[in-house]
């Protein structure tokens, strides 16, 4: 059961810029998606490109998205001073950024080598990794509409 402290009012500017986050990684998701199934066969380079683009976009979203929920004044600030009990599930998260983080920076390496040096299996193995990746942000984006509505009873949205 939620006990009361749990429900007090979520400040509207912090859900806003919340929803606002998830909904700009879920698009950055479905963009990684799109560049990773699109045909590569004797277009690589611009397949590459597209790829790259792709992942640039979503490490940057993915920063901003840290920043909002990270921050000294963040989202996760506001749900452990409001629930500490979910500590917990706010440091999974944490680790969570980090991991993600390291994952979009290898890809996007193994993105550049693939301009000058890249072969069907390389490019194989790249979509793999960005399949996998798509899936660890689908979960993340999962795990923090679970932490919002543990802490304050509030649907994020998840389809935004």
């Amino acid at each position: 059961m939620i006990s009361d402290l749990d429900t007090q009012a979520v400040d509207p500017s912090m859900l806003r810029k919340a929803r606002a986050q998830r909904a700009n990684l879920r698009k950055a998701m479905l963009n990684l998606e799109a560049a990773s199934s699109s045909p590569m066969p004797g277009r690589r380079s611009d397949w590459t490109a597209h790829l790259h683009d792709a992942l640039v976009d979503a490490a940057a979203t993915f920063e901003r998205h840290i920043a909002v929920t990270e921050g000294e004044n963040g989202f996760l600030a506001e749900i452990a001073e409001h629930s500490p009990r979910l500590i917990n599930a706010i440091q999974h998260l944490y680790r969570e950024h980090e991991s993600i983080r390291g994952e979009i920076s290898a890809m996007l390496e193994q993105a550049r080598g693939l301009e000058t040096h890249g072969n069907d299996e390389a490019v194989e193995a790249l979509r793999d990794r960005v399949t996998m990746l798509v899936g660890n942000l689908v979960r993340h984006r999962q795990h923090g509409a679970d932490l919002v509505y543990e802490a304050h009873a509030v649907d994020i949205g998840g389809s935004d």
